[in-house]
């Protein structure tokens, strides 16, 4: 997608977003020094079962702080998802509300199928009550965006 025609369908996401959007999410594009909007890069809060969660949103990337403890998420922050794959299931078409919605149910029921990160995965299998319990802990880390 040309830089031109991505601005303006994000620029129509963040208006449609603004009227409508899920309970609990967060979603702004990123603010520069000078105070000008750049729609390329997005702040967001994803609600879950263990708390709440916050990513960057570069599309087709999604990223978590480095180090984020997920069965598919990279230590570098990557979520590992279908449709942020650009070899996979990324389209163009795909809505940043489509993907905060996809990055919750992927932190809410965790791929065992595709894990991203040894720890996070081999807890998740081996241990689920602290696999819950360190989660919980890491939502605590990262407060949400307001």
């Amino acid at each position: 997608m040309s830089g031109g025609i991505a601005r303006g369908r994000l620029a129509e996401e963040r208006k449609a977003w603004r009227k409508n959007h899920p309970h609990g999410f967060v979603a702004k594009p990123e603010t520069m020094a000078d105070g000008t909007v750049n729609l390329m890069v997005w702040h967001c809060t994803i609600p879950g079962k263990q708390g709440v969660s916050t990513a960057r949103i570069k599309p087709p990337k999604c990223k978590f702080p480095q180090g984020f403890f997920h069965p598919n998420v990279y230590p570098s922050g990557t979520v590992c998802l279908s449709i942020l794959n650009e070899d996979c299931g990324w389209r163009p078409a795909i809505t940043v509300k489509q993907i905060l919605v996809g990055i919750q149910d992927l932190l809410d029921q965790p791929n065992p199928a595709d894990p991203a990160q040894t720890d996070g995965y081999h807890l998740f299998i081996q241990d689920p009550t602290e696999y819950k319990r360190r989660v919980r802990l890491q939502a605590k880390q990262y407060p949400p965006i307001v």
